[in-house]
């Protein structure tokens, strides 16, 4: 059975899958990424856990994976195939495409960016399929975006196109790790409300979860801070859909758990902001912790659909 390797790599945990030609999962697997030990025994472990799927893929299915996909987080040069900064796993410039390839035994790999991977997935086969235009925003310790134009995922002139994060919503706001004051994520990523609502509530081991629980449960204190969350989100969104006009907005991560909790006010707000633009659809993701994988097996396949293309070019 013809099959590709996904990774998606993330800060503390690597999820693996088999993908098969219709974007199946035929096996999946997960392991620590080991950064406890340095930037060099994470790229030993990816490499490794790669190999191990190469081995399994053959004895389960006959024959070797056609090519791989990662996915990883940080700064990403997929054209080159260089792993080019990532702050959680310590590595600068790394050509983990080639690297990878080797250890592989030379089958094409792809490289792309960890929320623009989970984003070619909703796009493509989750939330927003059928969508030609999609905004996918993952709401977790920050907040990121994925830019979807007709089946793919627009990286940008230099990598970073989709970094809605870091629009400014509150101007001389809270001041944002990246040098700005007011970004988006400092007041709607889950990490934020887990933040606010701890402070509220006096409970230092509150989380943005608990506070959706006290939002459901009629807290007045948990709406005020849920709802600063929401505006904020709101007009972040705007701003984007501005922009981008898209068709849907796919919004996903830890913050979008909470449900209606979230989704009704989260409509309401966006729907009161806008004036010419057009409203797009705001739902939630589809596909879980697995999209990474999925989006990584979408890159390996249309690597691959690429290549045979090329090859019977006249």
């Amino acid at each position: 059975m013809r099959h590709v390797i996904a990774l998606d790599v993330g800060g503390t945990g690597m999820k693996a899958a088999l993908v098969g030609t219709r974007g199946e999962l035929l096996h999946r697997a997960r392991r620590a990424t080991g950064r406890e030990h340095g930037p060099d025994a994470v790229v030993e472990h990816i490499l490794g856990f790669a190999a191990e799927l190469r081995a399994y893929g053959e004895e389960r299915y006959g024959q070797p994976a056609s090519a791989a996909g990662v996915a990883v987080p940080g700064i990403v040069d997929a054209e080159r195939g260089i792993a080019a900064y990532s702050a959680n796993l310590g590595w600068r410039d790394l050509p983990l495409r080639d690297l990878l390839a080797a250890r592989l035994g030379g089958v094409p790999v792809a490289l792309g960016h960890d929320v623009r991977t989970g984003g070619l997935a909703e796009g493509r086969i989750g939330a927003g399929q059928g969508a030609d235009r999609f905004l996918f925003v993952p709401l977790g310790t920050g907040i990121a975006g994925a830019i979807g134009i007709d089946g793919r995922v627009e990286a940008g002139a230099h990598g970073f196109a989709g970094e809605i994060g870091h629009i400014v919503v509150r101007p001389g706001g809270a001041p944002c790790p990246c040098g700005q004051t007011g970004c988006l994520e400092r007041y709607a990523s889950a990490a934020a409300v887990t933040e606010a609502w701890a402070a509220a509530s006096g409970d230092p081991g509150a989380d943005a979860a608990d506070c959706a629980k006290a939002v459901d449960a009629g807290d007045t204190s948990a709406t005020a801070v849920w709802q600063r969350a929401v505006d904020a989100l709101a007009d972040g969104l705007v701003t984007a859909l501005t922009l981008l006009d898209p068709r849907t907005i796919i919004i996903g991560g830890g913050l979008a758990e909470a449900g209606e909790t979230l989704f009704t006010p989260l409509r309401d707000a966006v729907r009161r902001r806008v004036t010419f633009q057009k409203l797009p659809s705001i739902v939630p993701a589809a596909l879980g912790d697995t999209a990474g994988c999925l989006g990584a097996g979408l890159l390996a396949w249309d690597l691959l659909n690429s290549t045979d293309r090329t090859e019977v070019a006249p």
